[in-house]
């Protein structure tokens, strides 16, 4: 089975008005091992431009593993809540390098930070969020939920929900959500659709177990795909593209 959608006209290029792209902090790295990675930046830009120009609102959720993981901090002896909070800044500059780069091709972007830092951005204040979504930025949520032990799976998935968004897009380096990690394991099966008790008691990996809760308790779609595809965000919202349904 694949998860390939039905190849459709305008409508099905309009099937979504409002959606939130969760990518992770690695995405912005590249080939590096380590910060950001200039062209990568720009070419996620790009593809959230093309999306942008379908007429559909876009928000985001980066995360910060790219420079900082509040988790690995944590393991290696860093009180933990400390560790969260440096992680929360690593997703702060993520989130402004994206701004960056989308201003830079056109597309008007606000950086919104849920621990307040007004020099470089704006607080978090949703009415506020919501009217720039409805004027057409692309919206950037920054520094996860504000609160420690929270992912920026989570952050994505309220902010979404709070945001009254339609579908998760997660981009990730894998065209789904499989049984088995595809890398290692050559027979692994993608799924088509699944749901998110499925997700729960399999441990598919897709986001973490509160993420996933919340997103059903709000029937919201989780829709995983491969952001290394060239073409692929647009793709799925123009009826086109292989990606995973997560939904209930």
């Amino acid at each position: 089975m694949t998860g390939a959608a039905a190849k459709g006209g305008e409508a099905g290029i309009m099937r979504y008005r409002r959606v939130l792209l969760k990518i992770s902090g690695e995405a912005l790295m590249g080939d590096q091992g380590y910060g950001l990675h200039p062209p990568t930046v720009k070419r996620i830009a790009q593809e959230v431009k093309s999306v942008h120009d379908l007429g559909v609102e876009i928000c985001m959720v980066i995360g910060g593993g790219n420079i900082f993981r509040g988790l690995q901090g944590s393991a290696q002896g860093m009180e933990r809540t400390t560790a969260d909070y440096m992680g929360m800044l690593a997703t702060v500059m993520n989130a402004l390098a994206m701004q960056a780069s989308l201003e830079q091709i056109g597309i008007f972007t606000r950086v919104i930070s849920a621990i307040p830092m007004d020099q470089v951005c704006e607080p978090y204040i949703r009415r506020r969020a919501v009217r720039h979504l409805e004027k057409k930025r692309v919206v950037i949520f920054a520094a996860g939920t504000g609160n420690p032990y929270f992912t920026t799976d989570t952050a994505a998935t309220l902010r979404a929900s709070e945001m009254a968004c339609e579908a998760i897009f997660k981009g990730t380096k894998v065209d789904g959500v499989y049984d088995r990690d595809p890398g290692k394991h050559p027979d692994a099966r993608r799924y088509d659709t699944v749901s998110y008790d499925e997700v729960l008691q399999k441990h598919l990996g897709v986001m973490d177990a509160s993420a996933i809760a919340l997103a059903r308790d709000n029937n919201l779609p989780i829709i995983v795909f491969s952001l290394d595809e060239p073409g692929g965000f647009r793709g799925i919202l123009s009826g086109r593209g292989t990606y995973t349904r997560v939904q209930g």
